[in-house]
């Protein structure tokens, strides 16, 4: 068992999670991974180098059966989870009367269920312990909608964890548990083919994309506070500030 903080965050074997694992890695925190194939997981850890204090958990993070293995596999190895980082997530930007049934359940199940599940087995063993920290990564454009960026299903579930982030620090807030949200802009990702990057770089006053560490620097950020609560930070070059 160790006596290390230790984080667990989903959606860890590439893009936002995977930078996200190595910040805390780096910190000496002890880093629980999960995501959907346990081969990309164990080329996850192979690529961050830290075998002792990384653990990959495969498994749906739209099931609960999966968020409770997480926790239960997180306790065991290392004794406590005092952060949780729900980061899985898809992005989908299509006209709104465009998206298919198959489209909406994958964002629902990825973007809605894939924050529920773990965030309750981790409010459950956090308020117990008085003491945690659950961080949301969720989206600027759900703060400020971009016509040029058509993206109103991403809205309606992201702007939904906007607000749920608030209402779950006010709920924890007794129990000593903070509930914060970092809201990305556009993130160079694979998520992004290259010939988009000069549009996509466009759409905030920084004239650029983000880099998954600008994430990962929020992210520790906030995990590392001690008087932040409820907050939704955006990272995104600017973007939400106004017209600009």
């Amino acid at each position: 068992m160790s006596t290390k903080q230790t984080v667990v965050v989903t959606g860890a074997s590439s893009g936002l999670g995977l930078s996200i694992a190595r910040a805390f890695l780096d910190l000496g925190y002890n880093v629980v991974g999960n995501g959907r194939s346990q081969a990309r997981l164990d080329e996850a850890a192979a690529a961050l180098g830290n075998p002792e204090r990384f653990l990959g958990v495969a498994g749906d993070i739209s099931l609960p059966t999966t968020a409770e293995a997480l926790f239960e596999r997180a306790i065991a190895r290392f004794g406590k989870v005092d952060v949780l980082v729900n980061n899985a997530g898809i992005f989908n930007a299509k006209p709104f009367a465009d998206f298919t049934v198959e489209e909406i359940d994958a964002l629902i199940d990825t973007n809605l269920r894939g924050f529920v599940y773990p965030s309750q087995v981790a409010a459950r063993h956090m308020s117990a312990r008085k003491e945690g920290h659950i961080i949301n990564i969720t989206a600027s454009v759900a703060l400020h909608p971009d016509r040029n960026v058509p993206a109103t299903i991403a809205v309606l579930i992201k702007g939904g964890l906007n607000d749920a982030t608030r209402a779950l620090a006010l709920e924890l807030s007794p129990y000593n548990v903070k509930v914060t949200a970092v809201a990305p802009g556009i993130i160079e990702t694979p998520m992004h083919a290259p010939e988009t990057h000069g549009f996509l770089s466009g759409l905030n006053p920084a004239g650029r994309l983000g880099r998954p560490e600008d994430i990962a620097d929020a992210v520790v950020y906030l995990a590392n506070s001690s008087f932040i609560n409820g907050v939704v930070l955006p990272v995104d070059g600017g973007a939400t500030t106004g017209r600009w």
